[in-house]
């Protein structure tokens, strides 16, 4: 731990030292006013990482702490720049990401007279998308409530917290404060477990659904245990943000989508579904029925009471999932079924080079291309369903998404993806694939990734529309041949886009030549966008 000098250190020391002590090193941020005393004499062993959007700011922060597993410090510009991020920090908390946000606000002292870019009602501008939020009282406070929101954001369930900071705290004087150890998992409760094992050794036909939580918690080893011991099946829980399960293995059947009837169609012949780090009901139109098919028991491991409340059916244990997969491992369940493996999983058809390219097309020359360490980072809505057909996914540390449905995350999120990686010294490229639409809700994310020289690929799926609306139109009466307004895209140029900020880039559509684009993007040096036209 760094040495405490015996005089009274002022708000931005002690602010500044404790961050260290708790390993962050790194800031993201997008400069205010309100912000500058915080970073008079920044010290030369810390990084600002600049964002040009705040909501740029927030998704690079949330990647990063995702791939580092550690919390990540914010800085944002009084309300204005927490309204521009407002739509990440709904991500990050969707994400269950540990983020401390920052915020500038006015001077106390003229806080009484609605002064120009203050924050009236600072803490509860970001409710309810944040675990905590705080404008401390004293300016002498503001280092302990870092340490509080340190705590908070990194408890399990994890997310974001948010401190309001008037522009003259900085310089008043406090007190230093010493990091605490503080426990970041929950253990399941043993009686709960037992009637779990007891259960499982019962059953018949086993379905083990998977989520993000999984991954979260580094527990995909022990959940490819566990199906391998009661040979059951396993799905991918409905939106899953991470990969929960190796996509490859051959109990792996597939991915649940997000209708409840649909869900009880796919698991109608078993007879047990233990769902993992996902909330399993997780829906997008309304449905109607049971939720598992009759006659089944459903189980639970979360570690967020919240979900464990409004879950419909079935028992639920909070627990972290490593915690709960260790203590049930341990268990010598008895079990009076003999069991088979299931049926393998149906390989999808090999798509054909046409021109334009089909997104089947492109991603199964991905899949060929790409290398063992590279990772995934998503935001193309309407190539999700064929990326999980053809573009399997390893495990934990391979696959990143956004939780919440809400575009303008995936860019920045992979430059803070490849920032974390680097960090900690791991191999591999970071794939950004990025539909057209998605692309221009964070198109400065390119800025940033330039900045840093980081090894990424920006695949730009250009398909000319908002093709996920297109397709969804349907559900809502829409006729086969009625198109939604608002949907369609043209003239938009990502080559020149990304050149203007400093990233090579090239646009193709011609199939011949993808998996040597590829290849190209792959080994490039620094950051490359490209653009490719499908259908």
């Amino acid at each position: 731990m760094t040495s405490q000098p015996s005089r009274s250190p002022s708000v931005r020391d002690a602010f500044i030292r404790l961050m260290k002590d708790l390993g962050i090193d790194t800031v993201f941020g997008n400069p205010g006013s309100t912000e500058l005393p915080m970073f008079r004499q920044f010290p030369a062993d810390m990084r600002y990482v600049l964002g040009l959007q705040e909501s740029v700011v927030v998704g690079m922060a949330d990647g990063y702490a995702q791939a580092t597993k550690g919390a990540a410090l914010v800085n944002l510009h009084s309300a204005v720049g927490v309204g521009h991020a407002m739509g990440n920090i709904f991500t990050a908390y969707k994400n269950q990401t540990p983020l401390i946000i920052t915020a500038g606000q006015q001077a106390r002292s003229i806080l009484p007279f609605d002064p120009y870019l203050f924050s009236a009602q600072s803490t509860d501008l970001p409710k309810p998308y944040v675990k905590w939020a705080c404008e401390p009282a004293r300016a002498a406070d503001v280092p302990i409530a870092l340490a509080r929101a340190y705590y908070m954001a990194m408890q399990a369930p994890r997310g974001p917290v948010f401190l309001s900071i008037p522009a003259d705290d900085w310089e008043a004087e406090t007190d230093w404060v010493v990091p605490r150890s503080v426990s970041q998992s929950i253990g399941p409760e043993p009686t709960l477990l037992s009637r779990l094992s007891h259960d499982l050794g019962k059953a018949n036909n086993i379905a083990l659904i998977t989520g993000a939580g999984v991954a979260r918690d580094g527990a995909i080893r022990r959940a490819v245990r566990l199906a391998e011991q009661y040979q059951a099946a396993v799905y991918s829980a409905p939106m899953s943000a991470r990969c929960g399960f190796p996509e490859r293995h051959t109990l792996f059947m597939g991915f649940l989508p997000p209708m409840r009837e649909k869900i009880v169609a796919q698991l109608q012949r078993y007879d047990f579904i233990l769902v993992l780090g996902a909330p399993a009901f997780t829906y997008h139109i309304e449905g109607a029925g049971p939720h598992i098919p009759l006659g089944a028991t459903c189980w639970q491991i979360i570690d967020d009471p919240n979900i464990a409340a409004w879950t419909p059916t079935g028992h639920t244990i909070v627990s972290s999932i490593d915690l709960a997969l260790d203590a049930l491992l341990a268990i010598n369940a008895s079990s009076d079924q003999p069991r088979s493996a299931p049926p393998a999983r149906a390989k999808p058809p090999q798509p054909l080079a046409t021109s334009p390219m089909s997104a089947a097309f492109v991603l199964s020359v991905l899949d060929q291309v790409r290398g063992k360490n590279d990772v995934i980072v998503e935001e193309s809505p309407s190539t999700r369903t064929t990326m999980q057909q053809y573009l399997p996914m390893e495990g934990e540390d391979h696959f990143y998404t956004m939780a919440s449905g809400g575009l303008g995350w995936g860019m920045p999120a992979a430059v803070g993806v490849a920032l974390g990686r680097k960090k900690l010294g791991l191999a591999g490229s970071v794939i950004a694939l990025i539909g057209d639409g998605s692309a221009m809700y964070a198109i400065q994310a390119l800025h940033s990734a330039a900045e840093l020289g980081l090894p990424i690929i920006f695949l730009i799926m250009n398909n000319r529309r908002y093709a996920a609306l297109q397709e969804f139109a349907p559900v809502f009466g829409y006729a086969p041949d009625e198109k939604p307004v608002g949907t369609d895209l043209s003239g938009i140029d990502f080559v020149r886009l990304a050149e203007a900020q400093g990233v090579q880039a090239a646009r193709l559509d011609n199939p011949d030549e993808l998996s040597s684009s590829l290849l190209a993007a792959l080994s490039a040096e620094g950051p490359y966008l490209l653009e490719v036209v499908i259908a």
